[in-house]
C-alpha cells in the first residue's frame, strides 16, 4: 500500500524564521540548506544523520 503525503504542509514559510524563507514544518532548517547539502554529494541517509529533527 502507498502511503500519499501532501507536501504542502511539510514545507511552509513564515515571516521572521529563517527570514521568511521556505522551511521545514516544525523545524528552523530552511529548505535551501538541505538543497545545499544534497548538492554538495550528501545522501538523504547522510542529511537524515547530521540533522535528527528529520525524517526520511
Amino acid at each position: 500500500m502507498t502511503t500519499t503525503i501532501d507536501i504542502g504542509t511539510m514545507i511552509v514559510s513564515t515571516p521572521g524564521t529563517c527570514g521568511g524563507r521556505p522551511r521545514i514544518a516544525g523545524t528552523r532548517m530552511s529548505v535551501q540548506n538541505i538543497a545545499i547539502d544534497y548538492k554538495a554529494g550528501m545522501s538523504p541517509k547522510e542529511i537524515v544523520s547530521e540533522f535528527p529533527q528529520l525524517t526520511r
